[in-house]
């Protein structure tokens, strides 16, 4: 058998909060939704459900990404946080606008789905730790997303094959998404570092950053299920 590949290096903050919830990310990444994509199993109809969801949800992460300008300390982490918000309102929802048109369902379509529960309770935890939390609870928050994608778009474009999915798979395996999961993982290692010091993990406050990613995590394997509901 041949042994599985060590997870992307999207840094050290993201190494040790993705170490201290094993089970939850593994949920998360290795979700039967994800293996249908990856062999081509995975009912379109069920793509296209979550598709929509993920679209609403979208939505109000760029709003979260968009709190974080607020409560970032510096015009470096502005910017960017700002190309975070740009790929997500201009490249990833593109992307779901565009699959979604070859299925016959035009952008209005997608934006008057109703959101599910699943939706509702991950997009307003995220918002809700922007709102009463600081800077460093939010990146928390929204980092089981980013990185969960990338690592999820990295394994399936090394091992898929021949499956219609190739198109999402490319989307978050690619050199460009790849490349965002790197520079978010340095902004979030240098913010823990300026707020907590060189040792972040050893800080009281690590374990609730730790407990608040490890929460974001088991939503995201929730939102799978909507796809096969």
């Amino acid at each position: 058998m041949t042994p599985a590949a060590p997870p992307p290096d999207y840094g050290r903050s993201f190494a040790l909060w993705r170490a201290s919830c094993p089970a939850p990310w593994a949920a998360y990444t290795r979700h039967p939704f994800v293996e249908g994509l990856g062999d081509g199993t995975l009912p379109r109809a069920a793509f296209l459900t979550y598709l929509r969801q993920d679209y609403l949800y979208l939505i109000h992460y760029a709003r979260a990404w968009s709190l974080a300008v607020v409560k970032a300390e510096s015009l470096a982490e502005m910017r960017a946080i700002s190309t975070t918000v740009h790929a997500l309102l201009h490249s990833e929802m593109a992307l779901h606008v565009g699959i979604c048109a070859e299925a016959g369902l035009d952008r209005a379509a997608i934006e008057a789905t109703e959101e599910a529960p699943e939706n509702l309770a991950y997009t307003r935890y995220v918002l809700e730790a922007g709102y009463s939390g600081d800077f460093l609870d939010l990146l928390a928050a929204l980092a089981p997303c980013v990185f969960g994608y990338g690592e999820i778009g990295a394994r399936l474009l090394a091992e898929a094959g021949d499956t219609p999915y190739r198109d999402w798979i490319e989307a978050y395996g690619g050199a460009e998404y790849q490349q965002l999961c790197r520079d978010t993982g340095a902004l979030i290692d240098r913010a823990l570092a300026d707020r907590l010091g060189p040792a972040p993990e050893r800080v009281p406050r690590w374990r609730g950053l730790a407990t608040r990613f490890g929460t974001a995590t088991r939503l995201e394997a929730a939102f799978w299920g909507l796809g096969r509901a």
